[in-house]
Formats: structure tokens, C-alpha cells, sequence
């Protein structure tokens, strides 16, 4: 029996699709608090390679898989891919890879794949040979897909560590690292320099509460730092807090942390912005978030880079106030950002051409041709792919950027900001397959915190029981 797969998103709104249209770049997963259930794989076994698959194994390690020997390799790999913004941008890469790779043909399909790769999967039926996935469902559907750590080896050294921790498991590493979403605080700059606040002496948290509050002095109705209302997003903004203090839910064995100084300065922090009057809580770009951001009632935005999206396609009044700077540090110098979201490609062991696939994602990801179409200036991007950074250094050149400024900030270089951000991140730990599941216990405590129901402590000590009873114990 193969260990449990991620459950299916219970149905319920697309936060992703409704706050940002096409765009992507965090866990699709964020649809609900997808619980992990136990599921016993009744379907065939899935063995390395799979029914009538090429993928070839290394002989010391039957679930690494080798690189293909061939000089002029053939053949035709399927690909999924999420419909939207970012099957575009792979789609259009596919030319400059088949000037590589002229005989290898790609059958690039838009899929469902949180409703479709679990049944896929258990079944043996139709497996593609590469999926893109997000990094917090990577270890739960690891028994799987093969152990990239070999072909990998050449790149690791020079892949953002964070990256490849959250997608190692038991010592093999299950996704092609893609994006490397770093926390940034974004601001509003017209807004605080009206008001007479200089955003950029902000170092630490406690410095934004101290520009928060200068800032509602000058506008009483204010509620200048964003609080989120969401249970899936509020759990992923306190990942990325922890992450920048070098901590997660989870160690890497899977055991509980949560009852940790970090987090209860993290919640600490979070309580009393609320109880300051500090905060609008409001769904990530809900209509009341964009409503207060627009009317510069909300100035602060401490979230992952691809929050650029509102100023570009959201916002309307404050489009070209905004910019960005490295997230303020937990303790004076400290890291400046965390990690929030992300997604990696993994080649599941029952796909008829892995080796081939391995080649697509190998030039799209560590070969400057392929991570120029993908993060270049493109006809989905313009000015090029700004949602995310490489995970891939070499590719993350704060001294030749990828994407170009964009004029809803200001021009500011966000290439170079968020490279340094990057940088920062500390490195983490493979996310546990419960992981979304702790949503239900986790992020609705956070938020019963916020209403001022539940203190710091009861959010920890609770949330700790309930999902180590519910969850990893039933692993």
C-alpha cells in the first residue's frame, strides 16, 4: 500500500482565479482547507516505470531515475499543465526546445490537475509523463513519481535550498525546482510620503507597527497592514513568517513545532495589529481588500511577489504607488524575507517517457535559452514573467534581468529587490502531506484569534492537539 494522497479540494470559490485573474504562481490548492485522508491505493502498484514505460532507474536506487544516454533522443512526452497564464508561457517555450530537441514531440495538455492526477495516478491509467505541481503536494504524492536527486545532482548546488528542501523526501528529491516566490513588503509610497512617513527607514516589525501608526495619526480611518481573512492564505502568510525565522510547522522527520518562540512572536505580532486597529482584515484581493487599497486605507501589504499582480491589473486610483522592499526582519539582522507558495514539475514513475520529459524540464529550468523563454519578455508576459523569480541562481542574475520594470511600480527594478530578497530566504523542510489538511485547525484558529476569540497560546496549543491527533497521527 502506498502512503496517502492529498484529497481532492473540497468545492468551493477559486481564491486564485477570482483575485488574479489568469495568474499563478502560489498553490492552486487554495481553493479550501484540503484535508488529507488516508487512502488506500486499491488500483495496480505503481513500479518504477511503470506499465510500458522507458523511464530508466538507477541500479543502485530502482526509484532514481538516470538521464537518457541517447545523443539525438525521440519520441513523445504528455505534459500537464494548469490551464491559464502560465500553459501559455510553456506552451510558447516549446519552440525554442524543439530547436534542441527537433524529435522530441510535446503533447502539452490543460488539465484540471488537482482533480484529476490522484485518480490518474492510483489507477495507472493515461499517466503523463511531467506535471506541474505545487511544492505542498509534492511529499504527499512522492511513492509516485521517481527521485529526480540523480539528474538532478549537476544543478543542486546552485538551486535555492528552500526549493529543494520542501520537495525532498526521506533523502530523494521528487519535483524539478520552478519558482522561488520570496515575501516582500509592498507599499504605498505616494500614500506614506503624503503623510510624511518614510517607508524605507522600515527594518523590523516593530518599525511597521510604529509606520503604521504614524500613518493612521495622519489618516484616522486608516487601517494601514494587511490581515488576512482567509484560513488557506492566513496559514501560507505564517509559513512564510516562520520561514524567515528559519522554522516551519513541521521538521524535517514531520514532528510538530508549532509550540515554538517563533510562532508566538509571529502571533504575538499578528494579535496586536488587530487589537492595535492596525490591520484590515480582508480577503486577498476581495472586493473590500481592493476597495481599501485603492483608497489608501491600506498601505502595508507583507506577502510573496506576486502580489504585483494588483497594482497591475487590480488596482485603479493608487496604480504606480506601489512598490516594494525586502520584508521587515523578526529581530534586528535578521533574514528579510520567506518563502510563501511555490511550485515545482515531477515526472510520475508510471509515465511512458520520463527520461524524455526529464530533458523539457531540464532545458525549461537550467538551460539559458529555456528559462529566457519562460521568464523573458513573452506575448503572455510582455515585460516578462514578474510573478516569481528562478529558483535556478545562474537564471536569478540580479545584474541581468529576466522581466522588465513595471510601470505600476513606479519603474522600480523589482528583479533586482526581489533577487536580493531571494537571498535571504532561509532554508526549509519537506512540507508534510497533512499539510493542507492543517488548515482546518491551524489557519481557522488564526482567525478565530483575530476575531478575539482565541489568545496566541490557545491558537498553538490547540491547533498542536488537533493536528497531531487528526492528522499525523493517522499517517
Amino acid at each position: 500500500m502506498h502512503q496517502a494522497l492529498p484529497r481532492r479540494p473540497r468545492p468551493s470559490r477559486d481564491l486564485a482565479g477570482r483575485a488574479r485573474g489568469l495568474r499563478r504562481t502560489f498553490p492552486a490548492v487554495l481553493t479550501a482547507a484540503a484535508a488529507v485522508v488516508a487512502l488506500a491505493a486499491c488500483g495496480p502498484a505503481v513500479t518504477a516505470g511503470g506499465s510500458g514505460a522507458t523511464g530508466t532507474a538507477s541500479a543502485a536506487n530502482p526509484d532514481q531515475l538516470q538521464a537518457p544516454s541517447d545523443a539525438n533522443p525521440s519520441g513523445s512526452i504528455t505534459i500537464w499543465d494548469r490551464s491559464g497564464d502560465l500553459y501559455n508561457v510553456f506552451d510558447a517555450a516549446i519552440a525554442a526546445f524543439n530547436k534542441k530537441y527537433p524529435n522530441i514531440k510535446v503533447n502539452h495538455q490543460a488539465v484540471d490537475i488537482n482533480a484529476k492526477l490522484q485518480n490518474t495516478l492510483i489507477t495507472g491509467s493515461d499517466v503523463p509523463d511531467g506535471v506541474f505541481l505545487d511544492d505542498a503536494l509534492v511529499a504527499g504524492y512522492s511513492d509516485y513519481l521517481w527521485d529526480l536527486s540523480g539528474v538532478l545532482k549537476p544543478y543542486v548546488k546552485d538551486i535555492a535550498k528552500q526549493k529543494v528542501d520542501v520537495s525532498t523526501v526521506k533523502g530523494g528529491v521528487y519535483g524539478v525546482p520552478f519558482d522561488l516566490d520570496p515575501g516582500l513588503l509592498f507599499y504605498n509610497d505616494t500614500a506614506l510620503q503624503k503623510a510624511g512617513v518614510d517607508a524605507t527607514k522600515i527594518q523590523t516589525y516593530d518599525d511597521l507597527v510604529a509606520a503604521a501608526k504614524q500613518y493612521k495619526a495622519a489618516v484616522p480611518d486608516a487601517k494601514p497592514i494587511h490581515l488576512e481573512q482567509t484560513g488557506f492564505l492566513g496559514q501560507l502568510q505564517l509559513e512564510m513568517y516562520a520561514n524567515q525565522q528559519g522554522t516551519s510547522l513541521a521538521d524535517a522527520d514531520g514532528k510538530l513545532r508549532l509550540d515554538s518562540p517563533a510562532y508566538k512572536q509571529i502571533l504575538g505580532w499578528l494579535d496586536s495589529v488587530q487589537k492595535q486597529g492596525l490591520g484590515t482584515r480582508a480577503e486577498y484581493l476581495s472586493q473590500s481588500d481592493v476597495g481599501a487599497l485603492d483608497s489608501a486605507k491600506e498601505v502595508f501589504y507583507p506577502w510573496s511577489i506576486w502580489f504585483d499582480f494588483a497594482p497591475e491589473q487590480q488596482l485603479k486610483t493608487t496604480k504606480g504607488d506601489w512598490r516594494a522592499m525586502p520584508l521587515p526582519a523578526w529581530s534586528t539582522g535578521g533574514a528579510r524575507s520567506g518563502a510563501m507558495g511555490g511550485s515545482s514539475f515531477v515526472l510520475p514513475k508510471a509515465g511512458k517517457n520520463s527520461q524524455l520529459a526529464w530533458l523539457f524540464y531540464q532545458f525549461l529550468m537550467f538551460d539559458p535559452n529555456g528559462y529566457t523563454a519562460v521568464y523573458g519578455p513573452n506575448s503572455v508576459y510582455p515585460n516578462g514573467l514578474d510573478t516569481s523569480i528562478p529558483a535556478y541562481k545562474p537564471a536569478a542574475d540580479p545584474a541581468k534581468p529576466l522581466f522588465k520594470p513595471s510601470p505600476a511600480l513606479g519603474n522600480q527594478d523589482l528583479w533586482k529587490t526581489a533577487i536580493e530578497a531571494g537571498d535571504q530566504i532561509p532554508g526549509g523542510t519537506p512540507i508534510p502531506k497533512w499539510w493542507a489538511g492543517a488548515v482546518d485547525y491551524l489557519g481557522s484558529n488564526v482567525q478565530k484569534m483575530l476575531d478575539g476569540s482565541m489568545t496566541p497560546q490557545q491558537v498553538i496549543d490547540q491547533s498542536t492537539a488537533d493536528i497531531q491527533k487528526n492528522l499525523v497521527d493517522r499517517q
